[in-house]
């Protein structure tokens, strides 16, 4: 998400991406801080500075051999490529929307308990424009719409702060406006919430809303639904 990518520049991100081009995204990679100061036009001290910083940020891992740095670059380094370039492709194409598909399915119940508290409640209420429905509808998505979700990186989401009370601390969270389209209707007031820490992998979704989705829309565990996310 946008805060891997906040830590560093678009200077280390010019580095990343040479680095990729030198095939650090599908294996170890060995390069020189001369050979790599040269294609960045830069003083070996600076390309030593942005692969330090790469790797605080845990953008890539490295290990100092006799010839040089053997490099690969992290998951969340390809995640940070990635959000470089959907934004690009937003330029070119005019398209910011994400579609993905998927199957409604039931979640943990700690949407609702979480959705429910007063420190995200409020600010749902004064970012999004309304009071979500106590629960959150689960979609688990296809192996495309998987690989698509990456997409969203590029979208600005709207924030939700972290916040504590008297027993603990509740981190932050993002939501990006979304329609949820099933059988011919759509209902388009809904938002893809994602929590900073969460037990969801990338092939989950949750969803929030005004009203109860599955009654809006008729659905039920199994269902297909489609959601146009930026819309």
């Amino acid at each position: 998400m946008a805060e891997q990518v906040a830590s560093v520049g678009p200077a280390e991100l010019a580095t990343l991406k040479h680095l990729a081009l030198e095939g650090a995204l599908d294996a170890r990679t060995t390069v020189t801080c001369a050979a790599l100061a040269a294609r960045l036009d830069a003083s070996n001290q600076t390309a030593s500075r942005r692969l330090q910083r790469l790797e605080d940020a845990d953008l890539i891992d490295r290990e100092i051999v006799g010839d040089g740095q053997r490099i690969t670059i992290t998951e969340a380094g390809e995640r940070a490529l990635r959000r470089e370039y959907e934004l690009l492709r937003r330029v070119f194409e005019r398209d910011s929307a994400v579609t993905l598909t998927g199957v409604v399915t039931s979640g943990m119940g700690e949407g609702r308990h979480y959705i429910s508290l007063s420190g995200y409640k409020r600010q749902f209420i004064d970012r999004l424009g309304y009071e979500p429905f106590p629960g959150t509808l689960n979609v688990d998505l296809d192996d495309a719409s998987v690989e698509a979700r990456a997409r969203m990186d590029a979208l600005d989401p709207v924030r939700i702060d972290g916040w504590e009370d008297d027993e603990r601390t509740y981190g932050p969270a993002f939501c990006w406006p979304a329609t949820v389209e099933h059988d011919g209707q759509r209902y388009e007031e809904a938002h893809v919430v994602a929590p900073e820490r969460t037990h969801h992998g990338a092939d989950q979704l949750e969803l929030i809303a005004p009203d109860k989705l599955r009654e809006e829309l008729a659905l039920e565990d199994d269902t297909e639904v489609t959601v146009h996310v930026g819309e």
